[in-house]
């Protein structure tokens, strides 16, 4: 599967369960840590939970399973990594406080419209 593949089968997901405020940023060309981050909300940490576990669950189908995931015990802040892409699932107040958006601003920020 290629990135773009699993990127809209990501935000796909995400915007199937209602996840809110869904960001993509592409920063391949800063780091080499992944090609893209996909950031979203859940309104509680049930919430952010089931996120996780569509994304998961929707790749797996494809044969695509996550590396490592972070952060699932809290649930106020949940990562996924899938190598060239690392997922991000926060519980709004805490996407807050750690704003990756500005953090990562040199980043290209991607229209999701073309991934739904």
């Amino acid at each position: 599967m290629t990135t773009q593949e699993k990127l809209r089968l990501i935000v796909k997901a995400l915007d199937s369960k209602k996840a809110q405020d869904i960001k993509v940023i592409r920063i391949g060309d800063l780091t080499v840590i992944a090609d893209y981050f996909v950031i979203a909300n859940g309104t509680s940490t049930t919430h952010t939970r089931g996120l996780v576990d569509e994304v998961d669950y929707q790749l797996s189908e494809k044969g695509v399973n996550v590396g490592h995931t972070e952060g699932v015990d809290g649930a106020s802040w949940i990562a996924m990594d899938y190598g060239d892409i690392i997922v991000h699932v926060f519980y709004k107040d805490v996407r807050d406080q750690y704003n990756l958006e500005k953090l990562w601003s040199d980043g290209e920020a991607v229209d999701i419209s073309g991934l739904l």
